[in-house]
């Protein structure tokens, strides 16, 4: 879980710094720094449970399954 916070920091820093410099608004900056990293993070969060249920299948797949290396 701490690596989905941290994550979620350094994305909303991220979002707001080219948020701001491509509107020059703090407003517009401001509400996609809060709003798309949020999202993302949710979405982040998901795509780990996801490939964490790919790997435990593939541990106990005979060699040569269905699922890529």
């Amino acid at each position: 879980m701490a690596k989905t916070i941290t994550f979620a920091i350094l994305h909303m820093t991220v979002a707001f710094s080219v948020a701001y410099l491509l509107s020059g608004s703090l407003l517009v900056g401001g509400a996609i720094a809060l709003v798309e990293p949020a999202i993302n993070t949710v979405v982040y969060f998901f795509h780990e449970k996801v490939w964490d249920y790919i790997r435990q299948h593939r541990a106990h797949e005979p060699p040569g399954g269905l699922l890529p290396a």
